[in-house]
């Protein structure tokens, strides 16, 4: 495909971003538009659908415009995953609030239904956690509204783009409604959650072309589509079986692939379907999560320790070490492979002696620690001890945080050069020839074995103290 340019947009929680990408590969240009998002307590996290609509177009049509209006071969569409919402399936008006991944208010769906998580789990990967749709559409239908049709906001979207009702085999694998074997939905599932009467969106390959849209000017393709976090590993070239990437946003995200065979998890992660291209086998991956990460840092700058992102450096690389202070980030309760929605975020080990510098330290070596923990799992799971860790995303700027995560990961550190790893994946599943993009730098551990035990000892310690809190 040549002659035209390539717009991928990359919808997430916090902002929506879209790069061009012209015909040759490199990226024309970046716009990012802010997302408000309301967080509230009893575990609400939910955010204007309205406002996802308008960054979308926002975003894309100043992209487009700043690359100075190129023809346009494909738009492409990146999505936050398990974010749920309900919508009149004539006029595509939200019906509800959009409730963020975040949320944790389907805790009472999970826990009414946990007799039956084994079985999901067999069923889609999965664990029983308010994190995953399923259990969300269902705690929206109870609490909410019963109108219109329920799903997650790529498929929302992409209807108002192309009036087509689909979805993409990644993010339908983050749903605990799809059969991961066969990559259908699953009867049973929904059955288990009360949900068989829900229109089901057609399931696509990443690479589909899924209609037209002349949202952003002249009618074009719709094409390419995918999770967020699958996307980001595509582009990191992660496409090999044990090859491994962390994306660190609004949370954390580890995801191994694991080629044409779905893993179960016994080490508390979950499988999902990596992609999959048209008239092609799925190919999968495992997949852990930390939910509070640059979210963590937000959190850090408004109740004032910090004032700025680069203060993790400045403060966090002024002392040695934490001084025994340990950061738990379960700010929004904790994921793999803990999988417990009520816990709560922690610091442990104060003293009178502790300064700003060892919080800051602490929260950096706790984002480390949660990644090296998942990193553990991966590896058993795996059978096989990681060579190299891929990172991506805007933390990856703390040279503090990447040097911490190569110690207590024992591995070697790859950061990808660009802060845009998922809209460069879904403008790969649309046609784009992006290149392998080596890493920016390589950073390999300070520290020995023993030391990484240690202190990932300690965190663990801490971070099942707080499962009681």
């Amino acid at each position: 495909m040549n002659g035209g340019a390539y717009l991928a947009i990359d919808q997430g929680t916090s902002a929506t971003k879209a790069l061009v990408v012209g015909d040759d590969g490199t990226v024309l240009t970046t716009i990012e538009v802010p997302v408000a998002v309301r967080p509230a307590s009893g575990g609400v996290v939910e955010c204007d659908p309205e406002s996802i609509w308008q960054s979308v177009l926002e975003a894309g049509r100043r992209a487009t415009a700043a690359a100075g209006s190129p023809a346009l071969q494909a738009v492409a569409l990146a999505n936050q995953g398990e974010t749920v919402l309900a919508w009149d399936p004539t006029t595509t008006q939200p019906l509800t609030p959009a409730i963020v991944w975040q949320d944790r208010r389907a805790a009472t769906v999970c826990e009414r239904l946990r007799d039956r998580a084994p079985e999901l789990r067999q069923i889609t990967g999965l664990e029983l956690d308010p994190y995953f749709v399923a259990p969300k559409m269902r705690w929206l239908r109870d609490e909410i509204s019963s109108e219109g049709v329920c799903g997650t906001t790529d498929t929302w979207i992409l209807q108002r783009l192309t009036d087509a009702f689909v979805t993409d085999a990644a993010t339908a694998s983050r749903t605990m409604l799809l059969d991961l074997d066969s990559v259908t939905w699953s009867d049973a599932a929904f059955e288990i959650f009360e949900l068989s009467a829900e229109p089901r969106p057609l399931i696509v390959a990443n690479d589909a072309t899924v209609g037209t849209t002349r949202a952003f000017g002249g009618e074009v393709e719709v094409r390419g589509v995918c999770v967020d976090q699958q996307a980001a590993l595509l582009a990191e070239g992660c496409r090999t079986p044990g090859t491994t990437k962390c994306t660190y946003g609004t949370g954390a995200f580890l995801l191994a692939n694991t080629g044409p065979r779905a893993v179960r998890s016994t080490a508390g992660l979950v499988a999902c379907v990596a992609w999959q291209r048209s008239g092609e086998p799925a190919c999968y991956c495992l997949d852990g999560q930390v939910y509070t990460v640059g979210a963590a840092v937000t959190w850090l700058r408004q109740i004032g320790l910090i004032a700025h992102p680069s203060d993790l450096d400045r403060l966090g690389a002024a002392v040695p070490d934490s001084d025994g202070v340990t950061f738990v980030p379960g700010l929004a309760g904790l994921a793999a492979p803990f999988w417990a929605p009520s816990a709560r975020g922690a610091f442990c080990g104060l003293a009178l002696g502790t300064a700003r510098e060892h919080l800051v330290r602490a929260v950096i070596e706790g984002i480390a620690a949660s990644i090296a923990w998942l990193a553990r799992g991966i590896e058993s799971d795996l059978g096989a001890p990681l060579t190299h860790l891929r990172v991506d995303g805007g933390l990856t700027r703390s040279t503090l945080l990447v040097q911490l995560q190569a110690d207590l990961a024992q591995v070697p550190i790859e950061v990808f050069p660009s802060l845009h790893a998922t809209a460069l994946g879904v403008a790969m599943f649309a046609g784009a020839p992006i290149p392998d993009l080596a890493p920016t730098m390589v950073v390999e551990p300070a520290i020995d074995a023993a030391a990484a035990d240690l202190h990932l000892d300690r965190w663990r310690a801490a971070a099942e103290a707080t499962l009681e809190l």
